[in-house]
C-alpha cells in the first residue's frame, strides 16, 4: 500500500519524496541527502535561542493570569511535566501547562490523547487550541533538550510500541525533539495509529532533509496554525 501524503510543503522547498508501506516497515526514497553545514548550524543555535528567549519572557508575562485560570478551572498543579525521549534515544522531563483533570494525568502515559478527550479540563481545551500548553518547553529548549523545530517527543511506552511496528522508528531520534515540526504542520491532528504513521514519514523526511529553507517554512506554517487555531 503506498501511502501519499500531502506534497505542498515538500515541492516549496523542492524536492520529492515517495513513502511506501511494506510488511508493517517505511522505506523513504528521496530525491536528494541533506548534509548539515556549519551555517545551518548557526541558524539553527541562533533560533533556538532567540525564539525560545521570546518565549520565555511570554510565559513569564502570562503565567500569573494562565495560573489563575487553569487553578480556578480545575484546582491542582500548573504545571505539568513528563518524561519523554530525546535526542539518541536519552530522556528528559518535559513542561507543559497541565491541560488535564489531576486524576486523569496518570493515563496520559498510556494512552494518545483523543481529539475530544473527557480528561481534558475547559480551560485546557482553550490551551489547546492554541498550543499555549506547550509554552514551557522554551525551558526544555533553553536546556538544550529539545529544538524550535524536530520530531515531537514521543512517551518511551507508546514509542516501544512504535518501534515494533516501524524497525526503523528511532531514525527520528537522530535529531532532538521539537516543539513544532513538519509532521505537526502537515498532519495536524491525529489519534489513530494510521494517524501515526503518516506523521512518522514527515518526521524521517525532516530528519534527512533538515534545512533553513526547510525551516523557515515550517515556522510560516506554524504560525498559521497557531493563527487559525487548529488544535488538539
Amino acid at each position: 500500500m503506498i501511502l501519499k501524503p500531502q506534497k505542498t510543503l515538500l515541492k516549496e522547498v523542492g524536492t520529492t519524496c515517495t513513502c511506501v508501506k511494506q510488511d508493517e516497515q517505511f522505506e523513504m526514497f528521496s530525491g536528494q541527502e541533506g548534509r548539515i553545514s556549519f551555517r545551518y548550524l548557526c541558524w539553527y543555535y541562533a533560533m533556538n535561542v532567540f525564539f525560545a528567549s521570546l518565549g520565555l519572557l511570554l510565559l513569564l508575562l502570562f503565567l500569573p493570569l494562565l495560573a489563575a485560570l487553569i487553578y480556578i478551572d480545575a484546582p491542582g498543579p500548573i504545571f505539568y511535566t513528563q518524561e519523554r525521549l530525546g535526542y539518541k534515544g536519552s530522556t528528559f522531563r518535559m513542561y507543559k501547562l497541565r491541560s488535564m483533570y489531576v486524576r486523569q494525568e496518570q493515563t496520559a502515559h498510556f494512552a494518545w490523547t483523543a481529539r475530544h478527550d473527557p480528561r481534558v479540563t475547559r480551560m485546557g481545551r482553550l490551551l489547546r487550541a492554541a498550543h499555549l500548553d506547550e509554552i514551557p518547553q522554551v525551558i526544555n529548549i533553553l536546556r538544550g533538550e529539545m529544538s524550535l523545530i524536530g520530531p515531537r517527543p514521543e512517551v518511551a511506552d507508546c514509542a516501544t510500541k512504535l518501534e515494533a511496528l516501524v524497525p526503523r522508528y528511532r531514525q527520528r531520534l537522530l535529531v532532538k525533539p521539537g516543539l513544532t515540526g513538519l509532521a505537526q504542520v502537515m498532519h495536524h491532528y491525529g489519534d489513530t495509529l494510521q494517524d501515526e504513521e503518516t506523521k512518522l514519514i514527515y518526521d524521517f523526511y525532516y530528519v534527512e532533509h533538515q534545512s533553513f529553507r526547510l525551516d523557515v517554512l515550517i515556522l510560516f506554517r506554524t504560525m498559521g496554525e497557531v493563527l487559525l487555531r487548529h488544535g488538539r
